[in-house]
């Protein structure tokens, strides 16, 4: 199984802290946060991993090299050498899928902070048999994003915010897996939101998704990157 960590963000809402560190690469509990990412997809049984980069890319594969230490095989998909900075996410995923070479793989955000989380390959297998596009885990609302992304029907399937079922919405985490397909309409090399290849699948019903209970913090600006140091628990 291979997994796609996006890293490729600027990290506006982060400065100054992000002025000379990309925004994963920022340490929480002393270990930067795609470190978190990366022991947790190798202990899952991940193998190969891809990171997507633009803004200070360089200092990814300093930090992290070919991934061997990890006990992953790490590439990068540098869109700043290569296409003049990031390319969104959907532009971003369009872009590696030559580097995964897979149809079926993890994507996680290089800047959510969820080290409970575990890459189980029954996930996968559960959701190579289903057909869908997507399965996104979703998590309770926190407080800078209180209107949540999605629903979630009681049959386990992503629904629209404005769906009428969906009457408690919850945030995306930014954790998922995803067919290659779903990004199919995007050209590699070019920008490209995610959200209306997310909104043509939730139309098509080809999107699953979990509720996550478990730690999960969006490290979207300084002042929650500081309580997340001080947060010992």
């Amino acid at each position: 199984m291979k997994a796609l960590i996006l890293a490729a963000g600027r990290g506006e809402r982060m400065r100054p802290l992000t002025d000379r560190t990309p925004k994963p690469l920022l340490p929480v509990h002393g270990k930067p946060l795609i470190i978190w990412h990366l022991e947790a997809l190798a202990a899952s049984g991940v193998r190969e991993v891809v990171i997507n980069t633009a803004w200070l890319e360089e200092q990814f594969p300093v930090l992290l090299g070919d991934g061997s230490r990890f006990g992953l095989a790490i590439r990068y998909s540098m869109e700043g050498r290569d296409h003049g900075g990031a390319l969104e996410t959907a532009g971003g995923i369009a872009t590696a899928l030559p580097l995964l070479q897979s149809d079926t793989f993890w994507v996680v955000g290089g800047d959510v902070f969820v080290p409970g989380f575990r890459f189980d390959a029954q996930h996968v297998t559960d959701f190579t048999a289903s057909g869908d596009l997507a399965h996104l885990w979703l998590v309770p609302n926190p407080p800078q994003h209180p209107r949540g992304d999605f629903g979630l029907s009681p049959q386990g399937r992503v629904l629209a915010a404005d769906h009428t079922q969906a009457q408690t919405r919850y945030t995306y985490s930014t954790v998922g897996l995803f067919q290659s397909a779903l990004v199919a309409g995007v050209a590699p090399g070019r920008k490209a939101a995610l959200k209306p290849c997310f909104d043509a699948a939730i139309a098509q019903g080809r999107i699953s998704g979990s509720l996550y209970t478990g730690p999960w913090a969006d490290v979207g600006t300084p002042e929650r990157w500081q309580a997340l140091q001080d947060d010992e628990t």
